[in-house]
């Protein structure tokens, strides 16, 4: 980081927005399963439209989902990192890709979590209906 303050430049703001959209871009054409959220994503939207369910489990919802899509982001960064510091094999580097893996494990398993409590009540009454 540069000891020099650097004036605001609001197209440098702008420009960091670009850079972030492409990252989202290369996320889904690069990473498979990042294709496989956002169609479980959309999914789940359309499920959340016919339902109708109450703006606190969209809310719940989008975290849900957000926090799968941010676990992938940082996943595939760092393994991208990793591969780049480290081309070939390394024990550590696999510990390191190992957890970055869980952690997108684990905000999926939350998702899916909370798609059950927020649809499966819903979908129990309209099947006994």
């Amino acid at each position: 980081m540069s000891n020099t303050k650097e004036p605001f430049a609001l197209k440098r703001r702008l420009l960091s927005f670009k850079y972030a959209f492409a990252g989202i871009r290369n996320l889904l054409v690069y990473e498979h399963n990042s294709r496989i959220h956002l169609l479980v994503a959309i999914l789940t939207s359309i499920l959340g439209i016919v339902l109708h369910i109450s703006p606190w489990q969209w809310a719940v919802l989008a975290i849900a989902i957000f926090g799968v899509f941010i676990a992938e982001i940082f996943n595939s960064a760092i393994e991208k990192l990793a591969d780049v510091v480290s081309p070939g094999y390394h024990e550590e580097i696999k510990k390191v890709k190992d957890y970055c893996a869980a952690a997108v494990l684990l905000a999926s398993i939350l998702a899916v979590i909370a798609g059950i409590i927020i649809f499966l009540p819903e979908l129990i009454r309209i099947l006994q209906d």
